[in-house]
């Protein structure tokens, strides 16, 4: 059978397809419709339709049994309307794309080969017999992303199934007409991957389902490790590969897992903004994301103001030379060392016997009970008792004295005059107080008859002081309640002062140490502005995670076993102190990582050279770590011009021809705007839609605004931390939130020796320039970086003028 004849089949055979999506449609709208019709008849004549009488009990019955089936019809309907509605919206996704591929397979025994066509769903024929379409994520759609044809086998729940691949073949379909198809001998065919990679950038992360490698797919459908550890270059699809694993897994264990029982980790608001389409594309939820600075910041905002990891970076990146700069840099990667958590860890074990530093107790500015008393009161419990037994213990005797002292409280002047000028609400709360402690001392309360209290004028007297002495009783609880609550929380733990402790006394932090450690050389310096910062409620990005670690080995940690997936993108900018804070968070959860160290730009992480912080979270047994080293994302020559600048040799470029980068050395700001402008109108004309001139800092990215604004650019928006979504036209964005993100055509504004000369920013320039899927244009003032030194022979030119763009 020649070409032309079985792209006619596979073309009629796409258009049987079709039909019956759109049949199947049809078909559910009606129904959807006639569902929504019937909830809203329901809830409109639900009480009509429902048989009332209470006039004796079995009247009484039968009207909540009549209640009861209305109700359930009403729920029967509407989960029918959401499931139709469901339905639809996966045959609308289909009706487009319809499927991407096709495998021939014949199972070992078997005479023929059975033709599995997989999409982003499944679909059944009109009879309910034969799969039309296969989802991507079914057991026998592996043999696409792993195999070529010839001997090929794919795990079953039974085990595995051995046979023949016979055919593999890829389609390219739009708006539900098959254009073309190709076949291959390749995992996926280059064909498929240039038309899919050619493409622009968007707003949002795409699904890639039609394109998954199979290295990617070893990551995708791995249900064995406790901890999978994803170490990718640049645009290898390390977060697109986790996305659909993600969904992967809520399409396997769909009958016990839900999308809010899996969380990721990402590194700012943006990125989360980013990637929140992929999972709706595939027809599952979305599961829950979240940034460790949230965690912080509800954990420890409301008693510190909490600095973020990006005020942090620029202080890092703007404020060298200042006074006291080194100091807070040693002691930045100090506090993200194994070696500091060994030391928290340590210091709580010697507070167990000695050290603890209690908070008074105080009450309308009196002692109620001493810092001192309970210091000593802990330590005369039995110290061979779990230590937080003994906290127990001591958060219960004051309880205890605090219910006594209340008591006390109830009859004095200043809560007998709080009680005479209550609010009317508050009035009402106190009232129904006081109506529960009648219901508990109505038995042995003495009672008297309404006739025998209107008779007797000191009867109304003494309900007069009554009243009063059970609302100064209310006041009085009220009052307490947040002591008594602070207690149960275990509030009475001077966490700060301990803290303070530790960087206090250098002899303290040392004995803590493992032995093989030391102290940074201008720790003193550093400690001094961390006390200082404490003082004033402020607590600095390098400390956050440490207070934190130490107030919850003391006050015990929280925890959260519901959720089952825990996913941490950008993992190499994690510290130790964060990846043992996921394990307690998360106690019942599997964690996939997914990282690069060479896109390392944070200072706390510079001091690792990999993932030595998960070593010990799980057993060996129960940690697997997979590399991906072809990058997908940038063309060929963007590749081999980016791994020169870290050495990455074993950075493999996907063979997708495009322009050389190139580098403008300019003599001033002024000519540095202009000749970015020029190259974006230029990229504008070309078609390019998503574009970027990616600065070093925010206060550079803001100057970058105003400069090309200022030349006449339209819609150039500025990317803040704050930002959660792209808007249409140039982005102006910092390196440090560009992470993650990808642009048709980059501009790196000033790639100057003056502003990427610190060999610690190497891996920040790396991550300006890898965001570049098509083009890539370096302006330098003055002399160019000296990390375009390491850059392989001719992966760069210089660029005289605007030169015209071939896409």
């Amino acid at each position: 059978m020649n070409e032309q004849t079985e792209l006619q089949q596979e073309q009629k055979r796409a258009q049987r397809v079709h039909a019956r999506i759109e049949a199947l449609v049809s078909e559910l709208e009606a129904e959807a419709g006639d569902l929504k019709e019937q909830v809203v008849r329901i809830r409109k004549h639900f009480w009509e339709d429902v048989t009332v009488n209470i006039d004796n009990p079995d009247d009484v019955i039968e009207t909540a049994i009549s209640m009861k089936q209305q109700a359930e019809v009403l729920s029967e309907r509407e989960r029918s309307h959401r499931h139709t509605a469901a339905q639809l919206k996966k045959l609308d996704r289909l009706r487009d794309s319809l499927y991407f591929g096709r495998i021939d397979f014949r199972e070992k025994g078997a005479d023929e080969a059975e033709s599995i066509y997989l999409g982003t769903a499944s679909l059944i024929d009109e009879n309910g017999e034969d799969f039309l379409i296969y989802d991507w994520r079914a057991p026998i759609s592996s043999l696409y992303y792993d195999h070529v044809p010839g001997p090929a086998r794919y795990e079953t729940p039974d085990g595995f199934q051995e046979g023949e691949m016979t055919l593999k073949r890829q389609f390219i379909i739009r708006n539900g007409e098959l254009e073309t198809f190709f076949d291959t001998g390749e995992t996926i065919g280059d064909e498929l991957l240039q038309e899919v990679l050619g493409k622009g950038a968007d707003a949002n992360m795409k699904t890639i389902v039609a394109t998954i490698q199979k290295e990617q797919n070893q990551i995708i459908r791995n249900d064995r490790a406790r901890l999978l550890v994803v170490q990718g270059a640049a645009g290898s699809g390390k977060t697109s590969a986790a996305l659909q694993r993600i969904a992967y897994l809520l399409y396997k264990h769909r009958a016990r897992l839900k999308a809010d029982q899996v969380v990721l980790f990402s590194p700012n608001p943006l990125f989360n903004s980013y990637v929140s389409t992929v999972l709706p594309e595939l027809g599952e939820e979305n599961m829950q994301q979240a940034t460790f600075q949230e965690y912080l910041e509800h954990r420890l905002g409301r008693q510190f103001k909490v600095e973020d990891p990006f005020e942090q970076m620029e202080y890092v990146l703007t404020l060298r030379g200042a006074k006291g700069y080194e100091a807070r840099v040693e002691a930045i990667r100090f506090k993200a060392s194994a070696a500091f958590l060994h030391a928290i860890a340590s210091y709580k074990d010697t507070l167990q016997q000695r050290g603890l530093i209690f908070r008074d107790i105080r009450f309308r500015g009196r002692l109620l009970i001493s810092g001192q008393e309970i210091h000593d009161r802990f330590y005369a419990t039995n110290p061979e008792h779990k230590f937080h037994n003994r906290l127990a213990a001591i958060a219960e005797w004051l309880l205890d004295r605090l219910a006594v002292i209340e008591e006390e409280e109830r009859g004095k002047n200043w809560a007998k005059d709080e009680a005479e000028y209550l609010d009317p609400d508050i009035y009402d709360q106190a009232f129904r107080y006081r109506r529960k402690l009648e219901r508990q001392n109505r038995r042995s309360a003495q009672k008297q008859t309404v006739e025998n209290k209107a008779q007797d004028p000191s009867a109304k007297k003494d309900s007069y002081e009554q009243e009063l002495e059970v609302l100064a009783g209310w006041v009085v609880k009220e009052k307490f309640k947040p002591l008594r609550r602070g207690i149960k929380l275990y509030r009475f733990l001077n966490i700060r002062a301990m803290y303070s402790r530790l960087l206090e006394e250098p002899e303290l932090l040392k004995s803590c140490l493992p032995a093989d450690a030391s102290l940074p050389g201008h720790w003193e310096e550093a400690c001094r502005d961390t006390l200082e910062k404490l003082k004033n409620k402020e607590l600095s990005y390098e400390d956050a995670t440490p207070y934190l670690y130490l107030k919850e080995l003391l006050e015990g940690f929280h925890t959260n076993t519901t959720v089952r997936h825990v996913f941490v993108d950008e993992g190499q900018d994690y510290s130790p102190f964060q990846y043992e804070f996921l394990k307690r968070l998360f106690p019942r959860a599997r964690m996939t990582v997914l990282g690069d160290f060479h896109q390392a730009i944070f200072t706390s992480a510079l001091a690792l050279s990999g993932f030595q912080a998960l070593q010990g979270l799980y057993p060996n047994e129960d940690m697997e770590t997979l590399r991906l080293t072809r990058s997908y994302r940038s063309t060929r020559p963007i590749v081999e011009f980016t791994r020169g600048l870290v050495g990455g040799r074993d950075i493999e470029p996907f063979n997708r021809p495009g322009t050389t980068p190139r580098l403008a050395l300019v003599r001033s700001r002024d000519e540095a705007a202009e000749r970015t402008a020029a190259q974006l109108r230029e990229w504008q004309a070309a078609g390019y839609t998503s574009l970027a001139v990616i600065c070093k800092t925010a206060e550079a990215s803001r100057t970058a605004v105003e400069e090309l604004r200022s030349r006449g650019l339209g819609h150039v928006h500025l990317i803040r931390k704050e930002t959660i979504a792209f808007e249409p036209g140039i982005q102006v964005i910092p390196a440090y939130l560009a992470k993650g993100v990808e642009f048709d055509a980059v501009v790196v504004y000033d790639a100057s020796a003056a502003e990427y000369g610190d060999e610690s920013e190497r891996n920040l320039f790396y991550v300006a320039c890898t965001r570049a899927m098509h083009d890539l244009f370096l302006v330098a003032v003055h002399t160019p970086t000296p990390f375009l030194e390491d850059a392989e022979p001719g992966t760069y030119t210089l660029a005289d003028e605007p030169t015209s763009v071939n896409r």
